[in-house]
């Protein structure tokens, strides 16, 4: 047995180390996909924004970010309430 990755992964064998790090690295992976979709979703919303503001609109709509909470609750239960409230909140920017 290998100290080294079997320390890493909590694992009790070569074996189970070697799933958990190929997992670990397409957690990794799949993490850095989230990150470049969250970047995504918050430059669009910056256009939708300042599309809104030019126009005379606010910043905010409360019916839509009601809309996405509602969705997200829908598909992931109630953490997924908090995940598009984190989601609503870096999209903002300031208020």
């Amino acid at each position: 047995m290998s100290i080294s990755v079997t320390g890493k992964t909590g694992a009790r064998t070569d074996e189970a180390a070697a799933v958990i790090t190929g997992a670990r690295e397409r957690i990794d992976a799949l993490d850095d996909r989230i990150i470049g979709l969250v970047q995504e979703r918050m430059a669009v919303s910056a256009v939708i924004q300042e599309s809104r503001i030019a126009s005379g609109g606010r910043r905010v709509s409360l019916n839509r970010e009601m809309e996405v909470l509602a969705h997200f609750s829908d598909a992931l239960g109630k953490p997924g309430t908090a995940l598009a409230m984190t989601l609503l909140e870096l999209c903002r920017g300031r208020i």
